[in-house]
């Protein structure tokens, strides 16, 4: 059965998977496609709803990425949010200005309750606000139905002919009814059924991957994140004794997580191979301090080894990787901003033999592909291990990889995690980062110059957006202690308290 389907139109904005996962937490199945894309694309998926999603640009810029003003002619609901609402008022003949004040961060706004998008909600809410320009005139057609102190119009709507706009983010956790919002404009404009779910994902699943591999052999590439872990489990279940796992071990793991791996999956039903290549990646990298340098050489040196160690198994046709929607969305299309690359999405190189490419998480989210995870009966501690970066210790290092600074960054992270998780509620992510300064300190009675090391821990429910988690100054105080005396190397631990935005989970 086709699931009814919403396409969040992506303008650049950072938010657009967490629209997107939004939607899908409504029951309601969504794709992201390029803004610019072509109105026969977006007619060919026969969209219920349409949503337009925030970006980095102006739009009356000449160079800012626009849409097809016949887009707001399909007789499609249409939501656009922060740059898509600007983008809808400017094209249909509104005025959009550089505001006098620019509004971030979370803001009280006074809403219509008698709009047809708001519909039931309080009169006073409290959105998260982003943006340096502002719509000042709404088309012809449209009214204002919300506003704060600095922005005359925060949203507006032409009901009739189902086109809503709001400059606000609705999908964030700071926007308190955000989420309502956006069911509400699902259900009560769109008329969802409310039709996708994950049950039956699974059965289609392998269903699938047995009619395209048939007794042909597949290569993983298993890492033992979650995203690797449960395609393995799933292409195990789907083909067994099909499977080849090939565990590039680069030497940028957590403590023992290496020999952890090998453990789980060298029991299962597949084929286990691990490639220790700790010095063949220092090597590379060795002089690299920029972090995208560093992932895209750990990307290369990666397709190297597999490309080598495909070449010995002659009969594996297929190969397999774990990417995830958010990988391919993180990785760059059109305008977007890239905000990291990632070495499972691209393509393969044409000196890989393959026939073909499978991907059977590539649709989901992390939190669906936990589902999954949990559904093919992987260990929980695996199913729910904190996200963890596919160039690993490598960008929790400032600076110039050695191994003497990933062995300091293991022995230190170790500690902090092993206390965090003492808790009995704990933050969402937890660890910690190597800087690349070194400070003053004593110890003893001698002086040292060694390194200061930071701890992260965050609270989220989307890693789109984060508050720093407030871990007590007591357990603080206490791995502060324990890393200073037991890590050589380290004699400052400092405590990250930045939210996302402004910064970013990661470091690097």
């Amino acid at each position: 059965m086709k699931n009814q389907t919403v396409i969040v139109l992506d303008f650049g904005g950072q938010y657009k998977e967490l629209i997107a996962r939004r939607v899908r937490e409504c029951g309601v199945y969504s794709v992201i496609l390029p803004g610019n894309s072509p109105l026969e694309r977006i007619r060919a998926l026969d969209p219920i709803g349409i949503i337009t999603t925030g970006g980095p640009m102006s739009v009356y810029k000449p160079d800012s990425p626009r849409c097809d003003k016949a887009l707001f002619e399909m007789g499609v609901p249409i939501l656009g949010i922060c740059y898509g609402f600007q983008l809808m008022s400017y094209t249909l003949g509104g005025r959009v200005e550089s505001c006098t004040v620019s509004e971030y961060g979370q803001t009280d706004m006074v809403c219509d309750p008698g709009s047809a998008f708001f519909a039931g909600f309080a009169q006073n809410q409290t959105v998260l606000m982003s943006h340096t320009d502002r719509v000042t005139a709404v088309p012809e057609g449209f009214v204002a139905t919300a506003h704060t102190a600095d922005c005359p119009v925060a949203a507006m709507e032409n009901p009739a002919k189902k086109l809503f706009g709001v400059q606000f983010h609705p999908e964030v956790i700071h926007t308190e009814d955000g989420v309502k919002m956006i069911r509400q404009f699902l259900y009560s404009v769109c008329g969802a059924a409310g039709d996708y779910s994950m049950d039956d994902y699974i059965d289609r699943q392998v269903k699938a991957i047995r009619e395209q591999v048939g007794s042909d052999k597949v290569l993983l590439a298993l890492s033992g994140g979650v995203d690797s872990s449960v395609c393995a489990a799933l292409l195990s279940k789907a083909i067994p004794n099909q499977l080849v796992c090939v565990f590039v071990d680069h030497g940028f793991m957590r403590k023992n997580e290496g020999d952890e791996i090998e453990a789980i999956f060298s029991k299962r039903d597949l084929q286990f191979i691990r490639v220790n290549a700790e010095e063949r990646y220092l090597n590379k990298l060795a002089g690299v301090s920029d972090p995208e340098t560093k992932r895209k050489i750990i990307g290369n040196e990666f397709v190297e080894i597999f490309q080598e160690e495909a070449k010995k198994l002659n009969d594996v046709k297929y190969l397999a990787q774990g990417t995830i929607y958010p990988d391919v969305i993180e990785s760059g299309t059109d305008k977007a901003s890239t905000i990291k690359s990632h070495h499972n999405v691209g393509g393969l190189p044409e000196t890989m033999d393959f026939k073909g490419v499978i991907e059977p998480l590539r649709g989901l989210f992390k939190d669906e592909v936990r589902r999954v995870g949990r559904q093919l009966g992987l260990p929980r501690f695996l199913v729910e291990r904190q996200p963890f970066p596919g160039p690993g210790l490598a960008v929790r290092v400032m600076g110039e990889l050695t191994k003497e600074k990933l062995d300091i960054l293991r022995d230190a992270d170790a500690i902090f995690r092993e206390e965090v998780d003492r808790l009995r509620k704990r933050p969402n992510q937890y660890f910690a980062v190597l800087t690349n300064a070194r400070s003053v300190g004593v110890m003893g009675d001698e002086r040292t110059y060694d390194y200061v090391l930071a701890l992260r821990a965050v609270i989220t429910d989307d890693f789109m957006t984060c508050e720093y988690a407030p871990l007590s100054h007591r357990l603080l105080s206490r791995v502060s202690r324990r890393i200073t005396n037991e890590v050589k190397g380290v004699n400052r631990v400092t405590y990250d308290i930045t939210a996302k935005p402004p910064a970013t989970v990661e470091w690097e």
